[in-house]
This record gives C-alpha cells, structure tokens and sequence, in this order.
C-alpha cells in the first residue's frame, strides 16, 4: 500500500478496519463490462431475492460490481494514479486496498439500465427511493451517505449486506 502513497493514518483517520478477502463467491451476473460480479453466498441470495422483489415493484436493478480483491484495488488506484487524479481526490470515492467492503463479497454497486453508472445521479432514480424503503428488509445499507463518518462522497449505488 505504501508504494501507492497511501498515508500511514489513513485507516484511523478515516475510521476504517481492515475487510478481509471472502474466499467463499458466488457468481450472481456478468457486469455490463463483462467482469463477473460475486458476491459471498449469504449476500448472493438476499441481493437476487432483493432484486426479484424489487422486479415485481416494476424497478429493474442491475449489479455492477461486488467482490473486489485487495489486488484489484491496487489496480484501480494505480490506473486512476497513472491517468492523473491527485490520490486525496480518488481516496473520496475509492478505498484503499485492504479497506474495501468489496473486499469482503457483502459490498455491491447497484444501477439501473440506461442511467449513467455510480454517479450521485443515482440519487434521482426510482430504484434508489425503492432502495430507501426496501433494502434493509433484504439486509442492505447504504454504506456511504452523505455527510460520512469515514470521509468517502455519497455514493447512492453502494449497499452492504449484513449477515445476520
């Protein structure tokens, strides 16, 4: 993480304990980018049951990414280095590795066909206000609201799953 240029406080700073890497996935769609999104199998079952429920509401949901290893973070925090973003700005919308709840295959970005994908626009959907009033009784939380204790933007399209 140090060769990213991640500071040493980042974590206690943030608020932010270690996600341990689920080995456990269960593949539940390939992504639009056709990456498969997995998730760990508990969260796998509530996100289709959550989705099939949301279906018969008339709101369709699309998975677009879930289990994120410690090794893909890096990735994307190198490519968004490499492109030119400042790592103060990538650290508001991207974890740093070791720190993703992706990491640990509870974590999903949610969209909706035809909407721009994890953009704050997601705010404005139908799917998000049903996501409002329908998610936690899937076992769903929206991560990161606005104001965060932890430091990331808003991110509507973020949802953890709790186990039980």
């Amino acid at each position: 993480m140090n060769d990213l240029g991640i500071p040493a406080d980042y974590a206690v700073k943030r608020r932010l304990k270690p996600q341990p890497e689920e080995t456990e996935l269960v593949s539940v769609v390939a992504s639009t980018d056709k990456r498969m999104v997995r998730l760990a199998p508990g969260a796998a079952v509530a996100w289709k049951r959550m989705r099939d429920f949301a279906s018969s509401d008339g709101i369709a949901l699309e998975a677009l990414s879930g289990f994120r290893s410690v090794e893909r973070q890096t990735e994307i925090i190198r490519g968004k280095l490499k492109s030119g973003e400042k790592l103060e700005v990538i650290l508001q919308t991207v974890a740093a590795p070791g720190y993703s709840e992706h990491h640990t295959g509870r974590a999903i970005d949610i969209g909706v066909p035809g909407e721009p994908p994890l953009t704050e626009a997601f705010a404005q959907t139908k799917a998000y206000r049903w996501l409002k009033s329908h998610a936690n009784d899937f076992g769903f939380k929206l991560s990161y609201p606005k104001g965060n204790r932890n430091g990331f933007a808003f991110e509507p399209w973020h949802w953890r799953h709790e186990e039980p």
